[in-house]
């Protein structure tokens, strides 16, 4: 772990602290190791992959306990839950992240960032017109990957049909 996700993993680790204090909840070790895993990830990702992943690595933290933290964790804003198609939940984290919009396929489910400048200027612009103090906003936008596309690398026969 590289010096600067030490230190937002501190700050994080922190902020949770004072979270749980003040919700009279639990101080675990547990929690703070799904709190680590995922400010160490780069990605967006499920529950059930996060608790495979860490069961995978030896962390010895039941399936609930990690669908449990992460609820607590949204509640304390450290992480962002996406529902991005059909039953389709993702998590990622949210400290210290800049605002993004994604692109989601819709064959293969990858989610794909980007921030366009454009798009904040007009979020304001829209608040200015109408009154409206904007605190934040959420932009998916789906789609078919056009290039790398795992869903049609399995399935080639559709390759044409995107």
């Amino acid at each position: 772990m590289n010096t600067d996700t030490q230190k937002i993993v501190q700050e994080v680790k922190s902020i949770f602290t004072s979270f749980l204090e003040k919700n009279q909840q639990r101080k675990t070790p547990e929690r703070y190791a799904v709190l680590e895993e995922i400010y160490t990830r780069n990605d967006h990702f499920d529950a059930e992959t996060l608790y495979i992943h860490m069961r995978n690595n030896q962390f010895n933290i039941s399936r609930a306990t990690v669908y449990n933290t992460l609820e607590l964790l949204v509640a304390a804003d450290l992480v962002t839950k996406h529902q991005f198609g059909k039953n389709v939940t993702l998590y990622e984290k949210a400290y210290g992240y800049k605002q993004h919009d994604h692109l989601i396929c819709i064959d293969c489910r990858k989610v794909m960032e980007f921030c366009d400048p454009r798009i904040q200027q007009t979020k304001t612009m829209i608040g200015q017109l109408l009154n409206f103090t904007i605190t934040h906003h959420s932009l998916n936008l789906y789609g078919n990957c056009q290039g790398n596309c795992e869903y049609k690398q399995k399935h080639p026969e559709t390759k044409n049909n995107g």
